[in-house]
């Protein structure tokens, strides 16, 4: 294949869980995946699971605008374009009483994940206009906690609410370069983040209950669907999510 007719996707996160899926799926899909992720032995062995020649790993610290910067600056180096952001690292506080919360954590979990999303979209808008051919297309994780939050959650649930405004500001922002911005809201995928899940999560009504998870897959799989689309086509919001855990109403 010419490096012209090459389809590269860059994905934060991309060391494990829901990013290391996602970057392997869209490989074996035919994209070339730029892996993002502070650690970067969690990026190679990503690379090494995927098909050979099909990932480039990079490290880059969501927290850092300059970090971020240099990323962007190595795909348009590397491929000279970027057809498909996926918007995926993310991060929690602990949790703990609302009142309890520090402005550290509050801060951190504002600049991993939402902070960090707007300044990889803007990266992306920079190389999607002016690329030929034009456009390209963002994905956002969002989550469950993008409609309904859990107790003890208010940085990540607001970052998560944020981000839905951020989907479709720049979705509409995006429509005069061909760029087409969705979000994919997550619920219960078996990764690392959801261990905790299996021995049982506080409930509202103060109960511990273990949650139901789903493949990681199924997740992988849509956002590859999503990313294959032309780019006359958008899924705005999508919600993949283990069919019986507690979501509307969260019980």
């Amino acid at each position: 294949m010419a490096e012209a007719a090459k389809k590269i996707a860059l994905v934060t996160g991309a060391g494990t869980g829901v990013g290391r899926a996602t970057s392997l799926a869209l490989m074996n899909a035919g994209f070339t995946v730029v892996l993002a992720g502070r650690r970067k032995e969690m990026l190679e062995e990503t690379a090494k699971l995927g098909p050979a020649g099909m990932s480039l790993p990079v490290s880059a610290d969501m927290m850092d605008p300059a970090s971020i910067a240099a990323l962007f600056d190595t795909v348009k180096s590397t491929y000279g374009r970027l057809d498909v952001l996926f918007n995926n690292a993310g991060m929690g506080a602990p949790p703990v009483p609302f009142e309890d919360l520090t402005m550290e954590q509050w801060q951190s979990v504002v600049a991993t994940n939402l902070t960090a999303p707007f300044l990889c979209t803007q990266h992306a808008f920079r190389i999607m206009k002016d690329q030929s051919p034009r456009g390209g297309r963002i994905i956002n994780n969002g989550s469950i906690s993008a409609h309904a939050p859990r107790p003890f959650s208010s940085p990540y649930t607001s970052t998560k609410h944020a981000i839905t405004g951020l989907t479709k500001a720049s979705n509409l922002d995006g429509r005069a370069y061909d760029i087409a911005v969705g979000q994919i809201d997550i619920g219960n995928a078996e990764t690392p983040m959801t261990e905790r899940m299996v021995g049982g999560v506080l409930q509202p009504d103060g109960r511990m209950m273990p949650e139901p998870r789903m493949d990681v897959k199924a997740v992988a799989d849509a956002v590859v669907y999503m990313s294959g689309l032309p780019l006359s086509a958008n899924v705005l919001f999508i919600t993949v999510m283990a069919t019986k855990m507690p979501f509307v109403g969260r019980g």
